[in-house]
């Protein structure tokens, strides 16, 4: 059988009249469209391409009917118009992975898939999309659904949607081999009269980044380099699955977590490609480091996803996806078997679609780790509650240099009108130049520690010079947009006293002007947007969560982050929880529904 795919694609260009011409089997129609843009802006004429390629791509078969096959495709033409894109971070030098083949990542699978029907499919669709952990509990404990018919729909989903060039997202890396199969444990266990709570990630498909160990999987970061990093399983892991998850895989991230390339797309990785966002993949970045975690989890190719944060790294793909993403205080997540960029900042957390979601998978993932000297005790039993608070208790600092934005002005009014009270706040926070030294010297001291504790046997690289020069031996396949940021390290000399007191500086400045702003306001959370004030939190060790507030008028999703002191997580979920509940603002990509 032999199958035919239509890709259409809308690219922005610069003509003013109609063309259509076919070459080299795509077809090309130019078309002038009349864009009115809201506010001071003029009217202006935008024209846009539309590529229309018919690819004819060979189907195999399987016993019980039709394999879907991956297969490369041609993207030239995507990244010649994507050359003149107006943000410079979405003009890709690729899109596809050099060394993945995407048919790896569900051959594991083929008998299951082969017995799960596009009818099974459809079926199981609102049961799945967009529900959260107690909803599909609920649907288990009604008999509606198996945690492994749960975990083989997402698998059928992944494949669904990275075999359509138009659709594909590169947001998983790695598949678990072993997860149906733990779902179909999990299943006998619940059947035995095991009773599961409706607040349990027993029986939860989870991703998780790249940079997290999974025993069985590689933990490559989006390098090359860790190719074979076949290691053991982070603190973390194990503790999701002790409380019954689903390891379902990996996912794409921005290469050593973003602090690699100088200029370079979020959402890039040697290993996996680049990760693209739902909401407009060629339109908005996916943000980063933990893209594929945003990504994927915004189309829902995963009931949860797991991401790690140094400066902005979770609230920035969770809010460029339209997610819920959470940066707890470090020190409440273990790190251990987690590739570092520096151990005074990191942390991981949850990006999910909903707060309660984000609450249930942060207590799943908690637990006091011996070998994480940033842990206190208190990480032991520390444990978020979900609760109705009285919003008329909570006094909300709101920043002068955000009220221009209408989706801001819009939350503080809900917020006020169910009773919290705004103070205004001109706050300006300050930026050392040294930050990117400081973090530059502590990915130098901490990616040592972790090669010569974790690293795989077959991984061949132990220090950033040896990093940097393995990617000079093959820079177009191992760092495309170039190491910029691996060639300062490489060049790097601070002692370690040295590092010491930039540490103590960067962390005193921005303690001191985040405890000035809430002790002199007494406010008990301060609210921002998206991930802009993601370094002066990290380096004052303030958590934060970010929640979906709506989409901008070109549908490029907007998030509200809320910052509270370090250790007052509790007071995210409390305010959180209830923003959730009056604006529902979240929405599923168009689509992938």
């Amino acid at each position: 059988m032999r199958r035919i795919s239509i890709r259409l694609q809308l690219i922005p260009s610069e003509a003013n009249d109609l063309s259509i011409n076919i070459f080299n089997g795509v077809l090309k129609i130019a078309i002038n469209v009349t864009t009115s843009v809201v506010g001071k802006q003029s009217v202006r004429l935008i024209r846009l391409m539309v590529a229309v390629s018919l690819v004819f791509t060979t189907t195999s078969f399987a016993a019980d009917g039709d394999a879907i096959v991956w297969q490369a495709y041609d993207e030239s033409v995507v990244l010649q118009n994507l050359a003149d894109h107006s943000n410079a971070q979405m003009q890709f030098k690729l899109l596809q992975s050099k060394i993945q083949n995407k048919n790896d990542l569900w051959a594991p699978f083929a008998n299951e898939l082969a017995a799960f029907s596009e009818n099974d499919y459809q079926r199981l669709k609102p049961l799945i999309l967009e529900q959260s952990v107690p909803d599909i509990q609920q649907a288990v404990v009604a008999g509606q659904i198996s945690y492994a018919a749960l975990t083989t729909f997402y698998i059928y989903r992944i494949r669904e949607i990275e075999t359509n060039s138009n659709l594909s997202l590169n947001a998983v890396i790695a598949l678990n081999p072993d997860a149906i199969r733990r779902a179909q444990r999990l299943d006998r266990l619940r059947d035995a009269g095991n009773e599961i709570a409706l607040d349990s990630l027993f029986g939860i498909p989870v991703l998780l980044k790249d940079n997290i160990g999974f025993e069985g999987l590689a933990t490559t970061a989006g390098s090359l380099s860790l190719q074979s990093n076949y290691t053991a399983s982070a603190f973390l892991t194990e503790k999701l699955e002790v409380n019954g998850a689903i390891i379902l895989g990996k996912a794409n991230m921005s290469e050593w977590a973003y602090f690699f390339c100088n200029d370079c797309p979020s959402g890039y990785s040697a290993m996996g490609g680049q990760t693209l966002n739902p909401y407009g993949r060629f339109l908005f970045g996916t943000g980063g480091s933990s893209s594929g975690s945003g990504a994927a989890g915004a189309a829902n190719l995963a009931s949860l996803t797991i991401g790690s944060e140094t400066s902005g790294s979770i609230l920035s793909p969770a809010s460029a996806n339209s997610m819920v993403g959470y940066k707890p205080t470090t020190g409440l997540v273990s790190r251990s078997g987690v590739v570092p960029i520096s151990s005074t900042l990191d942390t991981t957390g949850p990006i999910t679609k909903s707060v309660v979601d984000a609450l249930i998978l942060f207590n799943a993932m908690t637990g006091f780790d011996q070998q994480d000297l940033a842990m206190p005790l208190l990480s032991d039993d520390f444990r978020l509650i979900n609760r109705q608070i009285d919003l008329g208790e909570v006094r909300i600092g709101v920043m002068s240099s955000f009220t221009n934005d209408a989706f801001y002005s819009k939350a503080v009014e809900l917020l006020k009108t169910n009773g919290a009270q705004p103070i205004d706040i001109d706050f300006q926070p300050t930026r050392s130049s040294r930050f990117s030294e400081f973090l530059g010297g502590e990915m130098v001291r901490d990616l040592q520690i972790y090669l010569s504790a974790n690293a795989g046997s077959e991984v061949n690289i132990s220090s950033i010079a040896e990093l940097q020069q393995y990617n000079l031996e093959d820079m177009d396949l191992r760092a495309p947009y170039g190491q910029g940021l691996v060639d300062m390290m490489a060049e790097l000399e601070l002692s370690p006293s040295e590092l010491d007191a930039i540490r103590e500086e960067l962390q005193a400045s921005a303690r001191s002007q985040l405890e000035a702003v809430f002790n002199e306001n007494g406010i008990d959370v301060l609210l921002s947007v998206n991930n802009r004030s993601a370094g002066i939190t990290a380096l004052a060790n303030y958590p934060a969560l970010t929640i979906p507030m709506g989409y901008e008028e070109n549908g490029r999703p907007i998030g509200l982050t809320l910052i509270v002191p370090s250790f007052e997580d509790q007071t995210l979920f409390d305010i959180g929880v209830q923003f959730e509940l009056l604006t529902e603002a979240r929405r599923l990509p168009e689509l992938y529904q």
